[in-house]
């Protein structure tokens, strides 16, 4: 009898040390504590290390390492040699730098960068030349598929991808699945998938619509001879069997690692999942902080450099309360893209609720805080009917209860997504929450009138909701009148570096009752 366990991590997006950028406290998360419990697993069985995707993209450390030293290739792939890591599948944000970003990354690479169903159009082969790895451990053969979301061309700059096809992932883990089955014989079956779960694990009824981000229960359920299912891309944390097949989904930034231990006698006798999470007790590794101090420290000056003063205050204490009444840092971005887009009406979003909004003196670390993502701009064409359909998207993030303004459960389960609540400042709109989801913007104004609902006008956004991100589907492949390609974070520094103040407008662009 043989015992193997696979150690998985998924969606670290940049985070080493468990460091919180924002105000520099120490949080229960990041590969420095990871690393801790991974030498408890490997000193109890041989083991395999997968990284599931979205690894070298979503922190201020990466931000730095890719902005202001893109020649240098990323620290997280020196960690990820260090701590031996057998392989990882690429995710949506390994492309948010570039190709060229990402292939130097994969360059220094020890260990493949998997993803059968992302093609190379000049060799129309799998990207990065791997589908699959064999790995043999204990006397195990071990046959472990990569795969990636193929919903990454509606959110990603299309420069970053333009040499790429995106294959469906469940046809592709179809093709791969029975091949690697006929010719190689694994004992055991790994997918590596970089997406998540769109049923209900339980009862299999849908949670979120089918576009095809995620496919982990079709999969599940229509792929034969796969064992383990490993999953990512959703930020959820799960053990779960769905058809036979053990699903796992360790969650981000490092909170946790899955392990997944196999028993094995020339057949698999036993599968279990675990999630071991992080805690106050977990140790930093001592040589993952040694090997990155000096990168921390660089990071760190970066983000305290001080950039403007506020002549007021920006400071967010309740993101709800922005949400339902507007902020002064809302309209700042908002009036920041009508200006470099030259364009009068624009749309954004609070993007999580843990946005601080600006203090009196305002650094790279406040900028980062509340910007997390590398957006560039995108100015659409619009019909009036479109900004309608849009505003009564964002309006459905609310519902009530109990004569209470509470948030739609379908924004935060089975993730949370603040991100998918837009605010727009160009126009005037009012929204009553006791109406019909669809049919609650009551009042929509356009410079005083109402605004003329087959009339086109050209609307500013970021390029995740241009593309129709967050099922923003009245933006999906619509005339690009302009593309503005510079990262949001820099726009934004850059505006406030023209200025020693910066004034808070206070000014409510829209009304949401009850």
């Amino acid at each position: 009898m043989k015992t193997v366990s696979i150690g998985v991590t998924s969606d670290i997006h940049g985070y080493i040390m468990p460091t919180n950028y924002r105000n520099n406290q120490e949080q229960q998360m990041g590969l420095a504590k990871v690393a801790s419990i991974l030498k408890k697993i490997r000193k109890k069985n041989e083991s395999i290390l997968i990284d599931n995707g979205d690894f070298i993209q979503g922190s201020p450390f990466t931000y730095f390492f890719a902005k202001k030293r893109p020649d240098q290739p990323s620290p997280m792939i020196r960690i990820a040699n260090h701590l031996n890591y057998d392989l990882a599948v690429i995710g949506n944000h390994e492309f948010n730098y570039g190709l060229d970003y990402l292939q130097k990354a994969v360059a220094v690479s020890d260990f493949p960068w998997l993803s059968a169903n992302i093609i190379d159009k000049k060799t129309n082969q799998p990207f990065l030349g791997k589908p699959y790895i064999i790995k043999k451990i204990a006397g195990v053969r071990f046959a472990i598929l990569g795969l990636t979301t193929h919903y990454i061309p509606n959110w990603e700059d299309p420069n970053h991808i333009e040499s790429l096809i995106f294959e469906d992932a469940c046809q592709s883990a179809k093709k791969w699945v029975t091949t690697i089955r006929e010719t190689e014989e694994p004992d055991v079956m790994v997918v590596s998938y970089h997406g998540g779960l769109e049923r209900d694990p339980q009862t299999g009824e849908r949670t979120e619509d089918l576009t095809g981000e995620n496919q982990g229960y079709q999969i599940c359920k229509e792929v034969e001879g796969i064992d383990i299912l490993i999953t990512g891309h959703q930020h959820r944390f799960l053990t779960e069997k769905i058809n036979g097949v053990t699903v796992v989904q360790p969650g981000n930034n490092g909170q946790a690692i899955a392990e997944i231990t196999l028993t094995i006698d020339q057949t698999i006798q036993s599968v279990t999942s675990t999630l071991h999470y992080v805690d106050e007790q977990t140790e930093v590794d001592q040589q993952v902080e040694k090997d990155i101090v000096k990168d921390e420290k660089a990071v760190q000056a970066f983000l305290d450099q001080t950039i403007t003063t506020v002549k007021g205050d920006m400071e967010i204490s309740d993101p709800n309360k922005v949400r339902l009444y507007g902020h002064p840092f809302i309209n700042y971005i908002n009036q920041l893209q009508m200006h470099i887009a030259e364009v009068d009406i624009s749309c954004t979003a609070l993007f999580h609720d843990q946005s601080p909004g600006f203090p009196k003196q305002v650094t790279m670390r406040d900028i980062v805080a509340n910007y997390i993502y590398p957006n560039t701009l995108k100015v659409l064409k619009l019909t009036g009917h479109d900004i309608k359909k849009a505003l009564e998207k964002s309006a459905s993030y609310f519902k009530m209860e109990n004569n209470e303004i509470i948030i739609n459960p379908s924004y935060l389960q089975p993730k949370p997504q603040p991100y998918n609540y837009d605010m727009w400042q160009g126009i005037y709109y009012e929204v009553k929450l006791s109406n019909p989801i669809g049919e609650r913007v009551t009042t929509l104004d356009y410079q005083g009138q109402p605004l003329d609902l087959d009339q086109e006008f050209q609307v500013v956004m970021n390029n995740y909701r241009a593309s129709g991100g967050g099922d923003y589907h009245m933006f999906k492949n619509k005339e690009v009148v302009k593309d503005i390609p510079i990262d949001m974070t820099e726009l934004i520094a850059d505006d406030l570096l023209k200025s020693d103040e910066l004034i808070p407008d206070n000014k409510s662009y829209f009304n949401i009752i009850k």
